[in-house]
């Protein structure tokens, strides 16, 4: 089971979760995370960002053959909306790359599951006074439009609609909203991430459940030390399978 995403996937986390939950049950699939900081499926980038963002597609054909999965899941959008206010032509861009990714993933002839971007969060970022309001002059990673996440839920209502041309399609924006949501009528400053994007331990285990949930599995965590053990091999694997099939992101 091959993962393609951006940073929340390259870290890893959820994935380590889901493939020990499988364990737990018996089902002792690799899991091969190709998550790449970064990344988009787009081919866009602000104009702030350090480098050209990463874009999927020139590695995506190197992936599938070199990997051969059985199972293809996907998990793109919080970078491809470049952290702007909607614009119809970026959400045109980022259709075009899910459409591309969808019609060579199924010439291979492996199940795609695509997953929604999850959530962004603003009050990690209201909090350190770096949100920018619609007219702003300028929007990067570091400097977000304070309504992204309004832009994150276009996003994932088009890849809800999706269902009748992949295998499995699972939202993962709602369950990190409604989690913030519930939390917070609790703790009004709870708080998933330092940034909005990037989730705690906390977050990753409302995604994993998301997709465990998704597959009808236990959503019950793994013991610490299977999660350990769990951790560490794909922390190796995860390296040695990017550098597998290379890719253009600096660092």
């Amino acid at each position: 089971m091959v993962f393609l995403g951006d940073s929340i996937t390259d870290a890893g986390v959820f994935i380590s979760m889901v493939e020990a939950r499988l364990r737990m049950e018996g089902l002792p699939l690799e899991l091969i995370n190709l998550g790449l900081p970064s990344e988009t499926c787009s081919g866009l980038s602000e104009p702030d960002h350090p480098f050209p963002r990463p874009n999927v597609q020139e590695r995506l054909d190197r992936a599938l053959a070199r990997a051969k999965p059985d199972v293809v899941v996907v998990c793109y959008g919080m970078n491809d909306g470049i952290y702007h206010p909607f614009n119809e032509q970026r959400f045109v861009r980022y259709q075009e790359g899910i459409n591309t990714i969808i019609t060579k993933v199924a010439a291979t002839g492996a199940p795609l599951v695509l997953m929604t971007p999850p959530a962004f969060d603003p009050l990690p970022m209201k909090k350190q006074g770096k949100l920018v309001p619609a007219d702003g002059d300028n929007f990067a990673w570091f400097a977000i439009y304070e309504n992204y996440d309004s832009v994150m839920q276009k996003y994932a209502e088009w890849v809800l609609k999706q269902t009748d041309r992949v295998a499995m399609t699972i939202d993962l924006h709602s369950p990190v909203n409604n989690v913030l949501a519930k939390e917070r009528a609790i703790d009004p400053d709870y708080m998933m991430s330092k940034d909005g994007v990037h989730v705690f331990d906390s977050g990753h285990r409302v995604i994993a459940d998301a997709m465990l949930e998704a597959w009808n599995l236990p959503t019950t965590p793994p013991s610490a030390r299977l999660l350990e053990i769990v951790g560490k091999r794909q922390a190796i694997s995860h390296r040695a399978w990017l550098s597998h099939v290379g890719h253009l992101r600096p660092g």
